[in-house]
């Protein structure tokens, strides 16, 4: 059984030839390829009873047997942080995250988190999900707000980690991209892995790449920017961040990925790029089987006062550009 700490399995003649890492990834719910190989690696994974390489290719007729240890305590302690609910029954909580939160966890930030946060609101959430990120199925950048399901028990974070990996969630986001986007819609296929010299960074030019696709309409252009919708086919690493820098766009206010120089010709009472508070990304809407009844539900998070700010600002007749700014945000 996928859910229990102990397993077994068959391989059947259409799974022959896959890496053992990859089919323990994608057997076994809320399981990543890293946490697959160390399994693998320290032996809790064995192929007919003998211990593998990850990279090991699966044969027809093997059998897999595992054991997939029990999560280790929690480590995080429940803080009072408001946090907006858009929805809350008995097995998820619906948020609307604020820009600025880390969602959990991480070296530098080991408290005033949502996990923080969350843990105080619904205190059983502990165990869930393992240690640090309790009940977390997915996540949002620190920057980046908008609406993000949390689960609340184990039956349900397993339900949703399988929606999530089998890309069956739908997750729009709207994004103030530089520049005036020329067609109104179209969509970015480039593979994404660790940036080849800065580690803490994606890039679309990684020695070691996975599959990324992203799809993008137009809701509103301006003089200086475009406002998209976004929908995500995959969910890597800074995924739209990167897709948009890669195709030209980069989100309004990215400091990672956005553009080195900034409009300093740009008028409108203060220098606007110099007021973007943030990366403008927003989670907008998330569509999934609810975990229990499997209908489909749909949770959208209105646009934040911030981002607002910025397009009621993009908005105004007034706002000018010189020809050097038109340079660097084409």
């Amino acid at each position: 059984m996928h859910d229990q700490s102990t397993f077994t399995i068959l391989v059947d003649t259409p799974d022959s030839g896959k890496r053992l890492d990859l089919y323990i990834a994608s057997f076994i719910s809320d399981c990543s390829r890293s946490a697959a190989t160390n399994l693998i690696r320290n032996g809790k994974i064995r192929v007919q009873g003998m211990v593998r390489k990850p990279g090991y290719r699966i044969k027809a007729g093997d059998e897999i047997c595992g054991c997939i240890p029990p999560p280790t305590p929690i480590l995080s302690k429940p803080e009072p942080i408001p946090i907006d609910i858009l929805h809350e029954d008995d097995d998820i909580i619906v948020v609307n995250k604020q820009p600025g939160l880390v969602v959990h966890p991480a070296p530098g930030h080991h408290s005033g988190t949502l996990v923080n946060a969350l843990l105080y609101h619904c205190p059983k959430l502990e165990g869930i999900g393992g240690e640090l990120r309790p009940g977390i199925v997915h996540r949002l950048d620190k920057d980046t707000s908008g609406v993000l399901v949390v689960a609340k028990n184990d039956r349900t974070h397993h339900h949703l980690s399988r929606q999530f990996k089998s890309r069956r969630v739908e997750k729009e986001y709207l994004a103030l991209v530089y520049g005036k986007m020329e067609s109104d819609s179209g969509s970015v296929s480039l593979p994404i892995g660790r940036h080849p010299v800065d580690r803490k960074k994606m890039s679309t030019n990684s020695r070691k790449s996975r599959v990324a696709e992203t799809t993008w309409q137009v809701r509103e252009r301006f003089v200086l920017a475009s406002l998209i919708e976004v929908n995500l086919i995959t969910g890597r690493t800074h995924q739209i961040r990167v897709h948009c820098a890669a195709i030209g766009h980069p989100v309004m206010g990215d400091s990672v990925y956005g553009p080195r120089k900034t409009g300093k010709n740009v008028t409108y009472g203060k220098n606007l790029f110099g007021s973007v508070p943030r990366q403008m990304l927003h989670a907008w809407r998330i569509v999934l089987a609810h975990p229990v009844t499997e209908a489909m539900v749909s949770f959208e998070a209105p646009i934040p006062s911030d981002m607002q700010a910025v397009i009621t600002a993009l908005r105004q007749p007034k706002l000018s550009v010189s020809n050097s700014d038109r340079a660097i945000i084409k």
